[in-house]
This record gives structure tokens, C-alpha cells and sequence, in this order.
């Protein structure tokens, strides 16, 4: 599914690009930034995809979203003063980057209406996916967080299939895991389960969700639109 920057926002994008000061190939592997490295650049994914994630106090990765083409990520560190990263951000497929200082793109934000606008709107919309992701982790358990993600991805990454809806993304259970604050035996734990009900089937560390249904019906999903659930 297109998140809230793409197609639709271009023009926008383009004038963001216009802004860059440089842009970068990164590898598999690689940070593009560091939680409490100093931040002084926005950047824009033009390609590849990006892990944006949060480490908590005991060593547990909580990872909040992947950005992929035109997506923004560090865009936290705006408007404050001495600013510091507050997640990571790691590359887990070839990316390309541009990146924009920081006092480059609030001056442009001031001078660009249109821009700021579409800014906002895209900040918005981001906080309210960020807010509902918390909520499924907070109300609803290690269980419900694990089939809130599933539901997300599939908004984000699923393709329509005779047997269901394939999630078209690579997963370990360590990485599934991360997106649910679960551990990886825990996340091995609810996915067996699943398996056994015939709820979804995993091959080559795809997912196919075969009932949606029961994963929406089993945390009460609100249908909300794919725009605000994805993992995007």
C-alpha cells in the first residue's frame, strides 16, 4: 500500500530533494543514524528500505517502521534546539539517501507554504500511526501485538493470493518479534499456534495470512483506514 507520501505528495518530495545538500548509497547492514547521536540531517529514502526502531533499557529492539521510497526518517530532531536521535535507523536493503541539514528544511518549511502544509499533514498522519501501533502493544498483549503487526503488514506488504493474503516480506521470528516488543521463542510460540488453527502458513519466511478475519475479530480491529495501519 502507498503511504502518505507517495505518489500523491511529489511535488512536494521534488522540492524536498531540491533542498539536499547530498545524497548517499548505503549497504545492507549500515546505520543511517544512531539513538543519542547528535542530529543535524533529515533524510529522504529514495530507494531500498530503512528500519526505524527503538533499543529499550534491557537490550530488546522495538522496531516502529520500515521506510522505503520517499519516505522521510529522522524528522523528530525539527524545530528543537541541540537536538539528539531519538531511535536508529538501520538499512536492511540497499538504499539510496538524501540527506538535508536541519536548518536547511525549517527554513524552507518557513518560506514554502505549500510545503509546510503537506509537512504537517505527513507528521500528523505519522503521529497517529505511531499512537495506534502503542496502543495494540499497551491494551492488547503480547498476543494482540503480534496480530495487530500481522494486520499492518499486510496492509503495507500484502499481495492478494488464491489462498489468502501473502505478506510479501522476508521475516525471522526475531524480526517478526521486534515489531511486537515479543521475543523470538514467544513470537515462534504464537506463530506455531496460528499454524496449527490454519490461521496463516509461512514459507521461505513468508507469511500468508488465510483468515484476516479472525486476527481483526480477536483484538476488536476497528477497520481503520490502511493509510494509518501499516507498518510503513
Amino acid at each position: 500500500m502507498p503511504n502518505s507520501l507517495k505518489p500523491t505528495h511529489s511535488i512536494e518530495i521534488k522540492e524536498l530533494l531540491r533542498l539536499a545538500d547530498r545524497k548517499m548509497i548505503l549497504q545492507k547492514g549500515q546505520y543511517l543514524f544512531r539513538e543519542s547521536e547528535k542530529a543535524d540531517e533529515l533524510y529522504i529514502i529514495i530507494s531500498g528500505k530503512v528500519q526505524v526502531s527503538k533499543v529499550t533499557s534491557d537490550g530488546r529492539e522495538l522496531c516502529l517502521r520500515i521506510c522505503s521510497d520517499n519516505d522521510i526518517c529522522g524528522e523528530l530532531t525539527l524545530f528543537t534546539e541541540s537536538p539528539y536521535y531519538l531511535l536508529s535507523a538501520l538499512v536492511t536493503e540497499e538504499a539510496e539517501v538524501a540527506a538535508i541539514r536541519k536548518d536547511t528544511i525549517e527554513k524552507g518549511i518557513f518560506k514554502n507554504s505549500a510545503l509546510a502544509f503537506e509537512f504537517i499533514k505527513w507528521m500528523s498522519d505519522h503521529f497517529r500511526k505511531t499512537q495506534m501501533k502503542f496502543r495494540d502493544l499497551v491494551l492488547y498483549g503480547k498476543k494482540g501485538a503480534l496480530y495487530s503487526t500481522l494486520i499492518r503488514m499486510t496492509n503495507s506488504y500484502g499481495v492478494k493470493v488464491s489462498n489468502g493474503i501473502l505478506i510479501d516480506l522476508p521475516l525471522t521470528h526475531q524480526e517478526l518479534g521486534n515489531f511486537c516488543g515479543i521475543s523470538r521463542e514467544g513470537t515462534n510460540q504464537l506463530i506455531n499456534e496460528l499454524k496449527r488453527k490454519g490461521i496463516l502458513s509461512v514459507n521461505k519466511r513468508k507469511i500468508t495470512v488465510h483468515d484476516l478475519s479472525f486476527l481483526k475479530n480477536t483484538i476488536g480491529c476497528e477497520d481503520c483506514p490502511a493509510v494509518y495501519c501499516s507498518i510503513e
